[in-house]
């Protein structure tokens, strides 16, 4: 075998590596916690080309039930089809920003559940409406209306996406984290209530997965705000409460109604929006009316109260459920984090 060969003097030390970059590469553990919730992941990961699509039959529903089946997956998917990007883009700012590596793999087992999400979108309107969400031309009205609508819709989540990309290196742990678990304490809502409601099986099995999957979700996001919320300083606390209105702002188009603000929608959306979904609602998916959204919403934000008022976060007046608190204007999409 050949010797080493060492240079006068000894082995020159590599550059410093400039930061924020993923080198020097490093699996760092403090939180046990994290990593349990990642074995865990792994072991309950399912695969969307599994549900029992046959039995989705479109004959079993009439043109407008799969119409407003199509709009409401289409409405989700402005969440679920943000999800992956989102959370990939997150995993790579952990790496960069050398978070012990049960965060990076907890964001990369998101990032995974995200997928599934949004491909359950695709395969359900792709069985129901196909061209869906935009691909396709109206034939009267009622198509028309819905066609419209999502353009709408997809405008904003374009709106969105832009804010998230200029703005998510800016952000803190404790401040990117109380976004994302406004997301999940809605998703987890959201699912658990269609899981409930729905009257076929194949909807019935798929929300229940993906509600699974969301409290995963949410059960990350507060053990890492345990570890950073104790050393917030007073401006982080200010931010942490303009984002949970945000995030009931931009959240509110699936989980109730899109309430002023952040929102560009023409005048005849939301009266379309309510027709559409009332037709998704007698097809048997599970949508909630509208009294029992609210009530849902309702509850979620009260649980997210109680988090976070413990660690001396003020929370933000939400009128629309007649929720009391510190008053907060959110119209700039850089404003908004949260995702499912």
């Amino acid at each position: 075998m050949a010797d080493l060969t060492i240079p006068d003097g000894g082995f020159w030390p590599a550059p410093d590596i400039p930061q924020p970059n993923i080198y020097p590469m490093e699996w760092r553990v403090e939180t046990e916690k994290l990593a349990a919730i990642y074995e865990k992941s792994k072991r309950v990961v399912w695969n969307p080309a599994d549900l029992p699509w046959d039995a989705l039959d479109p004959g079993e529903f009439t043109r407008e039930q799969r119409l407003g089946i199509m709009y409401w997956f289409s409405v989700l998917a402005n969440f679920d089809a943000s999800g992956p990007a989102v959370f990939a883009r997150a995993t790579i700012q952990a790496f960069e920003r050398h978070e012990e590596d049960p965060v990076r793999k907890c964001f990369f087992s998101i990032t995974r559940d995200e997928m599934n999400h949004e491909e359950c979108c695709q395969r359900t309107i792709a069985r129901l409406w196909p061209g869906g969400p935009l691909d396709w031309t109206p034939s009267d009205d009622l198509e028309a209306a819905a066609h419209n609508n999502i353009g709408w819709l997809y405008h904003n989540g374009g709106r969105y996406w832009n804010g998230y990309s200029a703005a998510v290196g800016r952000y803190s742990l404790p401040v990117l984290f109380t976004s994302f678990m406004m997301g999940e304490m809605a998703a987890s809502t959201l699912f658990r209530g269609m899981a409930s409601g729905t009257r076929h099986p194949v909807f019935s099995e798929m929300f229940q997965r993906i509600g699974r999957d969301e409290s995963r979700h949410l059960q990350i996001c507060m053990t890492i705000l345990e570890n950073e919320w104790p050393g917030l300083t007073d401006d982080t606390r200010v931010l942490i409460t303009r984002q949970l209105r945000a995030g009931f702002v931009f959240l509110s188009m699936i989980l109730w109604e899109p309430p002023e603000g952040f929102w560009e929608l023409p005048p005849y959306f939301l009266p379309n929006h309510r027709v559409l979904m009332g037709h998704a609602r007698q097809a048997g998916l599970g949508v909630l009316s509208y009294e029992e959204q609210a009530e849902n919403w309702r509850i979620a934000m009260a649980h997210v109260r109680a988090i976070v008022e413990r660690w001396g976060i003020d929370f933000p007046a939400i009128p629309e459920l007649d929720l009391e608190g510190v008053q907060v204007d959110v119209v700039d999409p850089e404003d908004i984090i949260p995702v499912f």
